[in-house]
């Protein structure tokens, strides 16, 4: 068996999982929030070759993008064989998904079935900066992030 590095990729280069697919959003002007369960998670522990079994939950705020659901299924399903920690896996998950949909937010919790008696839940979060439009010297608009005092919530 092929022994993982810390990005989950093994030592041929062989882990790659599928691109994400993503589609219109239909609502793009209303935030609401879209939770996707698996139960069926599996991956292998880089240290042990075990298997390792989860659940993991992604939460986001579409924004002009859906992420396509079979996608995600079959993008979960590569990691199967790969070893992976578990804080490279929540983050590679939490990376991967905002590059293809660029949420207004996402989260990923992952919650790993015990292992000698340890349970592990990791969760990892990413925010869009909030912009706001303003003309430069030239008249010519731009946008930049409002500094966190000045963000309101909704």
């Amino acid at each position: 068996m092929a022994r993982a590095d810390q990005k989950g990729t093994r030592e041929d280069g062989s882990f790659n999982p599928p691109g994400l697919e993503v589609f219109d959003n239909q609502f793009p002007d209303r935030e609401y929030t879209h939770e996707i369960i698996t139960d069926e998670y599996s991956s292998m522990c880089p240290k042990t070759g075990m298997p390792d079994y989860g659940t993991i939950i992604v939460r986001y705020a579409p924004w002009y993008l859906c992420v396509e659901l079979k996608s995600y299924k079959l993008y979960l399903h590569a990691f199967r064989d790969a070893g992976i920690f578990y804080e490279v896996l929540v983050n590679r998950i939490l990376d991967d998904f905002f590059e293809a949909c660029s949420p207004r937010w996402v989260e990923v919790e992952v919650r790993m079935t015990p292992r000698g008696g340890i349970r592990s839940v990791l969760r990892a979060r990413r925010n869009r900066p909030v912009l706001r439009a303003r003309r430069n010297k030239e008249g010519v608009e731009v946008l930049d992030a409002l500094p966190k005092g000045e963000v309101k919530p909704l």
